[in-house]
């Protein structure tokens, strides 16, 4: 069980991993035992090895500014981590308005190039914008801008 928990350490000192993930991970290297696999959590855990906010922050930033994700779609994949939503809800906190909004505009200019063509264009633009985690209300604006240049 030492070696499990050395290497589930080694692994979060790489990168930042949320509770479900490891507990996951010392499932599978345990072949199945949870009550042993949750003892290896709460190790980590206490240890500071594995946190949800840090991951949950470093989740938001990294989607927003590197992907273009939306807070919807940050938000539902954080769920589905098993992130609370207090957490999800101080992660968004830390990501910037500015730049999200700045990155959001660059990926509709990059995308309306394929589609200035398509009558379906505008709408295909929306629908970009939409899975990419953004509400309609915040891209509308920015959407009626690119069409129309």
């Amino acid at each position: 069980m030492n070696e499990v928990l050395d290497k589930l350490e080694a692994l979060c000192a790489k990168r930042e991993y949320c509770v479900s993930d490891i507990r996951r991970k010392a499932i599978e290297r345990l072949d199945g035992d949870r009550r042993k696999a949750e003892e290896l959590v709460q190790s980590l855990i206490e240890n500071k090895f594995v946190d949800d906010a840090r991951y949950a922050s470093a989740f938001a930033r990294e989607k927003s500014g590197l992907q273009g994700w939306g807070p919807i779609k940050i938000r539902f994949q954080l769920r589905a981590k098993g992130i609370s939503d207090s957490i999800i809800s101080e992660a968004l906190e830390e990501v910037d308005p500015l730049k999200a909004q700045a990155r959001l505009e660059k990926l509709l200019e990059n995308k309306w190039r394929s589609l200035s063509d398509d009558p379906q264009g505008r709408l295909k633009l929306i629908k970009f914008a939409l899975s990419r985690g953004y509400e309609y209300e915040e891209t509308e604006p920015l959407i009626k801008r690119i069409t129309a240049r």
